[in-house]
Formats: C-alpha cells, structure tokens, sequence
C-alpha cells in the first residue's frame, strides 16, 4: 500500500468518541446525531454500537459548521457536500489520466 493511501486508509478510520467529536468541532452532540440522520456524516460503530468518528468526519463536521454559518439549510447543505464530494471524484480521475 502506498504512504498516500494509508493515509487515506488512517483519515477514514473511526477513533474520537461522540463526546469528543463534538467538543472538536464545538457542536452539541445531539447536533452531530441529526447530521448522521441527514447523511451529512456517517461515522463508524463500534461492536457495540457507539459512533467513533475519523479524521475525514472531523473535517466534514467543520464544513457542516461553515456553511450552517453561511445561512445554508440541511438539506441545501447535503447538496453542496454531494457536488464536492463529486468534484473531489472527477478530479482524482483527472490526475489518474495525466
């Protein structure tokens, strides 16, 4: 495995409990349960059932904070995350090819 993709593989791995998660990112844990829900983040569970939440999330959440800050809704802000996410897709392609 390449130094990239095992970053990659570290940043995408679950390890800050909810509690801690929240008080990065200085959001209300109930706030970080509903941005589950909308699919705005999708942490990892552990075996029994807890949310453990990667680097990557972490920096989803801090996005969540900015655009809430923006005046963007939930639902306006799934979409932005969706259309970057695709972005982040197609130019990973981009740099494959060239």
């Amino acid at each position: 495995m390449s130094p990239s993709q095992e970053e990659k593989r570290t940043r995408s791995r679950g390890v800050f409990a909810i509690s801690v998660a929240a008080q990065m990112v200085s959001m209300e844990i109930q706030n970080l349960r509903v941005y589950e829900r909308r699919g705005l983040v999708a942490p990892d569970r552990t075996p029994g059932g807890s949310r453990l939440y990667s680097p990557d999330d972490i920096d989803r959440l801090h996005r969540v904070r900015e655009l809430l800050a923006e005046g963007l809704n939930l639902a306006g802000i799934a979409r932005v995350i969706s259309l970057e996410d695709r972005v982040r897709v197609l130019e990973e392609r981009l740099r494959r090819r060239g």
